[in-house]
């Protein structure tokens, strides 16, 4: 094991080294910060929350508060390194986050750097994770349900929320669960919160039958979720004219910086309409997952555990392939495993949250979004208005959606059927195009009933 601090400071040297600076200004910043840190780590016997104490001391009259933390950060992520590497025990900082059930470092870098650290990490302190009368057991059965393969992740913030509460109601330790349940309830007025009390009731039931077989399984109340079912945000349904819209404001997106992104916004929207993708499987892509010889791009492990290999019309495989042509005379790396949409700038693909916000913002540009704010038509609602602009074709060409909905629901990544039934809104086209069939189909059938009884 070799020890730090060393005197010719090559580890510092190889941790940038690693690290993806885009700029040399960012490397001299970068390596006066750390060796800075290790001046002040050389008067320590150890790396511990002393050193960084001092640290945050010394620096603090110089730096602004938030330059301070920025860098605090760089310093932080170089402890990870050496953690890593084996060259200290372990991180002070992560050893406080866990101490106080802290999630994130940047609290526990400000109450260092305030006059009384200790007080400050103080009013950090969280209550532990299941540590209620509840907690064994909610704990025990989270981790029965991922051994069985599910993420219980939901279920899992449920049940850390209503452990927080028992923690802070010690009085209610000593009465049944439904009692525990009752005031957590009434714990706040909220519509969501009651339909959240009432499926943390269904799961904490099972959690308690795994150890009992004996209790009784209960009937959930389905009137919490029904009434948040219908206060939900209807989704925007987008006509072809709005998503040709959308599609001309992206391909003369201003970026002078960085020139592929306008085309690069483009062949977004198109997957994200066209194969009505979620926005972390437009990010997902990576280069071997387009197929051009045989039309098909492949969603790998995506919602549901799920991959699928989708066909794409012949047009978009001709802008698919305009892209790539784009994306390979910019510089672009040409591996499989590259992500399919690459920003010059930062060298690397794309992540959920720049999809959405690049794609948004062409939204805002449209006028279909006010300038600011999550009202307005959302980007998830492009995958709805996919489903209902297929469904109004399919009635326009007199295919039966209903033959057609199972397979609509293995191209979207569904289940089943029922899952694909949440897309189907009913627009005023949707309803004179349904009415139509029915008129031409179905109605003979009421007539012949009325002779019959006649």
């Amino acid at each position: 094991m070799t020890a730090w601090p060393d005197p010719d400071r090559t580890i510092i040297t190889r941790h940038l080294a690693k690290l993806r600076l885009r700029s040399a200004i960012s490397r001299i910043y970068y390596r006066q910060v750390l060796h800075g840190f290790q001046d002040v780590a050389e008067r320590h016997p150890a790396i511990d929350q002393q050193t960084l104490q001092d640290w945050l001391r010394e620096n603090g009259a110089r730096w602004h508060p938030s330059t301070l933390l920025h860098r605090a950060r760089i310093v932080d992520r170089f402890l990870d390194y050496l953690v890593g590497m084996e060259l200290i025990a372990e991180n002070p900082i992560a050893v406080l986050r866990g101490e106080y059930s802290v999630k994130q470092s940047r609290p526990i870098w400000q109450a260092l750097a305030s006059p009384m650290p200790d007080r400050a990490l103080t009013e950090l302190r969280r209550p532990k994770p299941f540590g209620s009368v509840l907690g064994e057991i909610m704990r025990d059965h989270v981790a029965l349900m991922r051994s069985r393969g599910y993420r219980y992740t939901t279920q899992t913030t449920w049940m850390l929320r209503f452990d927080r509460f028992l923690q802070a109601h010690p009085e209610l330790g000593s009465k049944p669960v439904a009692v525990m349940l009752e005031h957590w309830a009434a714990a706040k007025p909220t519509r969501n919160h009651a339909a959240e009390c009432e499926r943390l009731k269904r799961a904490l039931a099972k959690a308690l039958r795994h150890r009992d077989p004996s209790l009784p399984a209960g009937r959930p109340d389905a009137r919490p979720q029904k009434e948040v079912a219908r206060h939900y945000r209807k989704p925007h349904i987008y006509s072809p004219a709005d998503v040709r819209r959308l599609l001309e404001i992206a391909r003369s997106y201003p970026s002078p910086r960085a020139p592929l992104r306008p085309l690069s916004a483009y062949t977004m929207l198109l997957l994200a309409y066209c194969a009505g993708l979620r926005r972390s499987e437009v990010a997902r892509l990576d280069l071997g997952d387009v197929d051009l010889e045989c039309g098909t791009i492949t969603i790998r492990q995506t919602k549901f555990f799920k991959t699928r290999i989708l066909p794409l019309p012949d047009g978009v495989m001709v802008e698919l392939r305009a892209y790539l042509d784009a994306r390979r005379r910019a510089g672009a790396p040409q591996g499989p495993q590259s992500g399919l949409f690459w920003h010059d700038q930062g060298n690397d693909r794309y992540t959920p949250a720049a999809v959405a916000w690049q794609l948004v913002d062409i939204l805002r540009r449209a006028g279909l979004k006010p300038p600011s704010g999550r009202t307005g038509p959302r980007l998830h609602d492009l995958r709805h208005s996919m489903v209902v602009n297929r469904i109004l074709q399919w009635y326009r060409s007199g295919v039966n959606p209903q033959d057609r909905l199972p397979f609509l629901a293995t191209y979207l990544g569904h289940r089943d059927i029922n899952s694909t039934l949440v897309y189907i809104t009913v627009t005023q086209d949707l309803l004179q195009e349904a009415s139509e069939r029915f008129r031409l189909v179905g109605a003979a059938c009421l007539n012949l009933t009325r002779e019959v009884r006649a």
